[in-house]
């Protein structure tokens, strides 16, 4: 007898619109990208407030393409808003789900609402499973990469866990390996950049990227001198400098736009100012990966990448010439979410990964020896 192909739901909320795949097995059988009016949810106030709006036009969405929730196995949305956990697959609670409507992380972002949409439509089907895979929370760091030499101030860590832990699965798996018996540089290069050291299958350091560390992005400053980030905050003020760190860094702040293509296409037209950001942007990129293979201490079986801007062929060829010397450079560009939050789904439902359950108790909180 021919095993099930469960039917999975994957939920994506983005800023101003979200994504959602059917899968059937591995296979997306049907995809959208739901538009939301930009005015509509600023009005709404906070992002949770924005969830009957999103969920009602998802519904009037999967109704027209006549989706039925009914004949979908499980649902899984985008985690946001949680506390620091472990990677995996994690079952839907009320506890993740209070702390995901509150923002317990102290970050707004539109992924909160993907475990709120995803209970929604399992409610509404009449209770079938419900899951979070990697959330943006993930934290999985080594002890030595959370130290700073600041008593009580220790590193975090926020990146698309989710695309990064995706993207070494599907390359270890091209490999005939497990994720679990590799080590791997993984890189997510779009509006953000993630850079992370992945030993053994856990993502063991990476940069807080909505804390103002890594390298420069599109949309965030990366890091940058503490004392001139202090003479910085004397004189615009700490609101203005955290946003460069979290949206308005990077080539929004110093050419103006957030677009990779558009800043491409003004340096190769000679744009001295563009040729420059992109220039130290690919230079950090590559001062990062190489950081990270003193983390693995050379023991490298790739270096990946992923992204929106691995489409970019000179981006990759420039990260190749200077970082191949560590490992093979595997590009794949786009980014695997859908996919990855559906393959986590289905790895529970059929018997191949246990579900964890979220506490809501950060997975570190200090040293007692620092105490």
């Amino acid at each position: 007898m021919a095993e099930k192909s469960y039917r999975i739901l994957a939920i994506n909320p983005g800023s101003t619109s979200t994504k959602i795949g059917l899968f059937e097995g591995d296979t997306c059988v049907f995809s959208a990208n739901v538009a939301h009016d930009a005015a509509k949810l600023k009005a709404m106030g906070g992002v949770s407030a924005q969830l009957p709006y999103r969920r009602d036009m998802i519904l009037d969405i999967l109704d027209c393409n006549n989706v039925k929730l009914a004949d979908i196995d499980a649902f899984v949305g985008r985690g946001g808003g949680l506390m620091p956990c472990e990677g995996g697959v994690y079952t839907i609670s009320t506890k993740m789900l209070d702390d995901a409507a509150a923002g317990a992380n102290g970050v707004q972002h539109p992924a909160q609402l993907g475990s709120q949409l995803a209970h929604e439509f399992a409610r509404f089907s009449g209770d079938k499973p419900a899951f979070v895979v990697n959330p943006p929370d993930t934290d999985e760091l080594c002890d030595e990469a959370r130290m700073t030499g600041i008593k009580g101030v220790y590193r975090h860590v926020h990146l698309h866990a989710l695309n990064l832990k995706e993207t070494a699965i599907r390359h270890a798996k091209s490999m005939g390996r497990r994720y679990e018996d590799c080590d791997f540089i993984v890189c997510h290069i779009g509006g953000g950049i993630s850079i992370s050291a992945h030993q053994h299958g856990r993502m063991i350091d990476g940069y807080d990227i909505v804390g103002g560390e890594g390298p420069m992005t599109p949309t965030r400053c990366g890091a940058v001198p503490v004392i001139e980030a202090f003479s910085y905050l004397e004189e615009h003020g700490i609101n203005t400098a955290r946003r460069l760190c979290q949206r308005t860094g990077g080539f929004t702040d110093l050419l103006g736009t957030s677009d990779a293509i558009e800043v491409t296409k003004r340096a190769a037209a000679g744009d001295e100012a563009a040729k420059r950001a992109w220039s130290a942007m690919e230079y950090q990129i590559a001062k990062y990966i190489a950081s990270m293979a003193g983390v693995l201490k050379g023991h490298v079986d790739g270096i990946l990448l992923g992204g929106g801007m691995v489409h970019n062929e000179e981006l990759v060829a420039y990260i190749q010439d200077a970082c191949g010397w560590i490992a093979p450079v595997t590009a794949y560009p786009g980014e695997f979410e859908l996919e990855a939050m559906a393959a986590g789904a289905i790895r529970v439902l059929e018997g191949e990964e246990e579900p964890k359950t979220y506490t809501g108790n950060p997975v570190f909180s200090g040293f007692a020896c620092f105490e």
